[in-house]
């Protein structure tokens, strides 16, 4: 499927488009701020308690930042995903290392027939789908795997997801944790034996990350 169709159909559905997420207004004191931000709980019990909103914040980009493809990046997602699938609206996934494997994907609660599957022939053009995808907001959710991604290009995809207000999920190399970066959230991942653990690098709403790393 082409990035300019997928793209269109979905701006052209924004208007109609009705965005049903759980409002988690607690309270946070201390390093945390205490405005209260709608979110979807991201599954992880560990990783809500770490997120000041209680889960993935709506309208916010977060990059997932791992040590190669197919470490398990997906399992922090896969949750929320499901969450959102129930909606009817698709998920879009933008220039994927592998093919999404459609039997996994319906045994983790997403069915194939809400998926949709874009592999731009250039990283502009996938960054230029991310952006009107989230834009539209007629989309459960954003996944994207960059080529490269410039500090400008970021901060394109978190406007167009504060507009949209949707959730966008971004995959790139551990490496470029040292890069700068106004996605409001990111976090890494590596692989532990059979599990993977996560550690929150910067969250939006915390003074400081947490020290520690959390299982999943």
């Amino acid at each position: 499927m082409s990035a300019s169709s997928v793209a269109a159909e979905h701006a052209a559905m924004a208007d109609s488009s009705v965005l049903a997420l759980p409002v988690r207004g607690d309270v946070w004191r201390g390093r945390r701020r205490t405005a209260p931000v709608p979110a979807l709980p991201t599954g992880h019990a560990g990783l809500d308690a770490l997120l000041p909103a209680r889960g993935w914040p709506v309208g916010m980009l977060c990059e997932i930042l791992h040590e190669g493809d197919g470490v398990g990046e997906l399992r922090v997602v896969m949750p929320a995903l499901a969450q959102l699938a129930r909606q009817a609206r698709p998920v879009i996934w933008i220039a994927p290392p592998y093919q999404p494997y459609a039997p996994a994907l319906d045994a983790q609660g997403l069915p194939p027939a809400g998926q949709r599957v874009i592999q731009p022939d250039s990283d502009r053009q996938a960054l230029w789908a991310a952006e009107q995808c989230l834009r539209a907001g007629s989309c459960a959710a954003v996944l994207l795997w960059p080529a490269n991604l410039s500090i400008t290009a970021s901060r394109r995809l978190q406007l167009a997801a504060e507009t949209g207000r949707g959730h966008g999920f971004v995959f790139r190399h551990r490496r470029h944790l040292v890069d700068a970066s106004p996605a409001p959230i990111r976090l890494s991942v590596r692989r532990d034996h059979d599990s993977i653990r996560i550690h929150l690098d910067k969250c939006r709403g915390l003074l400081a990350p947490p020290a520690e790393e959390i299982a999943l």
